[in-house]
């Protein structure tokens, strides 16, 4: 069985994930991470309660990922357990996709790194800095 819901944090929807990602729930998942990334470009899967994914979903998770890259967006994941997740591991994709221990972690880390509006952003050389507008 699997449970699949959204809620927004900050700039990101995050999917929440529950119960096992597999040939049964693929295109639920699938269509699901399409309307999430059709609603907002930043994207965080939490998967700290997914009880087992499988190499299928693991292709959904990286075409979305690829789909939101192309797009200027990005695709976090939050929480993955090496047992259920595993494939994330055995692929590589675990040092290529960002991932964070929880979805608190992942959004404090962006916010960390986009900086607020109307802080400098580009100083240009023996100019003043410029501001970014809201």
């Amino acid at each position: 069985m699997l449970s699949l819901s959204s809620e927004q944090r900050g700039p990101y929807t995050v999917v929440k994930v529950a119960g096992n990602l597999d040939l049964i729930t693929r295109d639920q998942f699938d269509q699901f991470m399409t309307k999430a990334r059709r609603h907002n470009s930043q994207v965080i899967i939490d998967m700290s309660a997914v009880t087992f994914m499988d190499t299928g979903c693991l292709a959904v998770i990286v075409g979305h990922w690829k789909k939101l890259l192309t797009g200027s967006g990005s695709l976090i994941l939050a929480g993955p357990q090496y047992r259920p997740a595993k494939a994330l591991w055995i692929t590589g994709l675990a040092y290529r996709l960002p991932l964070y221990d929880s979805v608190e972690e992942a959004v404090a880390s962006a916010e960390a790194i986009t900086p607020p509006a109307g802080t400098p952003t580009l100083t240009p050389p023996g100019g003043t800095p410029t501001l970014e507008r809201p």
